[in-house]
């Protein structure tokens, strides 16, 4: 069974940083891609950033690109999204995802795509 640990959500005000932090169990994390997703409320998730299992190949949602950065961590299991520049309409839950392949593609960005999720982290940005 594969759990998923999101930490490092918070209050930050506008054009403040934020790292999101996304533990995983098992030992197989290094052979899956990972992704996060966000959810604002009255919303649907929406993709955020994904990652290969080697962590060469990224790819991110347009209105993130140049302030977020996915990056992982396979000998602590871990992967992570530093948030930068971040501004109100980055509200949300954060929820981390692992995919069910570990390669990226053009179906990285849906949830369809992934099988495993995290509680998620709350991230909040104020004006």
């Amino acid at each position: 069974q594969v759990q998923l640990v999101e930490s490092g959500g918070g209050l930050v005000q506008a054009g403040g940083s934020l790292r999101l932090s996304c533990a995983a169990s098992g030992r197989t994390f290094s052979t899956y891609a990972m992704g996060w997703f966000r959810q604002a409320p009255g919303k649907e998730r929406e993709f955020v950033a994904a990652i290969s299992w080697t962590g060469r190949s990224t790819y991110y949602r347009d209105s993130v690109k140049g302030r977020f950065t996915i990056s992982r961590d396979n000998a602590k299991n871990t992967v992570y999204l530093q948030m930068n520049s971040l501004q109100p309409e980055d509200t949300a839950t954060y929820y981390c995802a692992r995919a069910k392949l570990g390669i990226l593609s053009i179906t990285s960005t849906s949830t369809e795509n992934y099988d495993y999720w995290g509680q998620g982290t709350q991230v909040t940005v104020s004006s």
